[in-house]
Formats: C-alpha cells, structure tokens, sequence
C-alpha cells in the first residue's frame, strides 16, 4: 500500500548507498625506470631533485611529437637559468625498431638541450609505458617508412622525488607547461 511504498521511499533517501563505480581511469603509479641514451643506461632516479616532463613517442611521427616536442621547447625558454638547472625532459621512444640512442639524441636536441632521448628493448619500453599509462600500437602503412606507430600524447609531470604529480593533454600549452613545471620548483 502506500504507507509501504513511503517507508521504503524515506529508507532508500536516508540509508540506501548504492555502489558506484567510477568511469574515470585511475592515475598511473608511474615509478623509477631505466633505459638507454647515448651516454649509457639513464634512469629516472638520477634525475631526482629535478622536475621531470615524461613524454612517449618516437622520431618518425609526423606530427604529434613534434608539436608536442616544441611546447615543451617554448615553456623551457621561458625558464630562467637557475629554473631550467631544476628541469629536465624526457622523451622515450616507443618504436626501439628504428630510434637508436644516436638518433633519439639527434632529434631531441633540435627541440632543446635539456630533453633527453632514451628507449629500450621493447619489453622494457612497454612495462615503463604501462607503468605511466601511456599507449602505442604499431599500425602496418602503404608509406614509405613502413609503418607509423599510433600513440598516446600526454606530458606527464615527475615531482623533484620522483613521484608523477600530473598528466597533460596533447596541445596544452606553453603556460600550462611552465605553470606546472614552477608549482613544482616553488613547493622547494
């Protein structure tokens, strides 16, 4: 009756919790890594202290990369000198087929001396992306590289201890950048 369907209605408002999920992906753990650079093994830790801009991609992408790559370069030119001794980016190659050390080096330094190119053997490079939630899927091409390498554009943001503290979207900008990288240098 409808004394019944009141009670019910008044238990449901005052007590009744449904489960909720949530949609939303949870953040990555992130964590220490190391991989290969022209100067040897390079590992996250050794850049403690340090503000840290991660991004995964590879030399051959037409676009993305780059675009990304010199937003990074514009927020870095924003820093002064005592600033940018404090941050550090890095770019790791999902495509260790064709991005040796040298030519990781060579690419990175167009966009700006303190980005640094690494990769690794593929398993190695797949457990750190999966570790900051970064994707990539190689994809077979009529062009003449063979095949491109769809991949997600994020700039993840790496604390002074190493922790990852944030996650851009491709196309953030500059300010954005330079805001998260002095947030970080301010907290000192």
């Amino acid at each position: 009756s409808l004394a019944v369907i009141a009670v019910l209605l008044v238990w449901a408002l005052l007590f009744w919790k449904p489960e909720t999920t949530s949609t939303a992906p949870a953040t990555p753990p992130g964590g220490d890594f190391t991989l290969q650079s022209l100067s040897g093994p390079f590992s996250l830790n050794d850049l403690r202290g340090k503000v840290v801009l991660l991004y995964f991609g590879y030399t051959s992408c037409p676009d993305v990369c780059p675009t990304s790559l010199t937003l990074m370069r514009i927020a870095l030119s924003q820093l002064s000198d005592e600033e940018l001794a404090q941050v550090r980016g890095v770019f790791i190659s999902v495509d260790p087929e064709r991005d040796t050390p040298e030519r990781l080096t060579e690419y990175t330094q167009h966009f700006h001396p303190n980005i640094s190119g690494i990769t690794g053997s593929p398993e190695q490079v797949a457990e750190v992306a999966q570790r900051y939630g970064a994707i990539y899927q190689r994809a077979e091409s009529d062009s003449a590289m063979g095949y491109t390498v769809d991949h997600s554009s994020v700039t993840y943001v790496i604390d002074q201890q190493g922790q990852l503290i944030n996650s851009l979207p491709h196309g953030s900008m500059p300010t954005l950048i330079l805001q998260e990288i002095r947030k970080l240098l301010n907290k000192r």
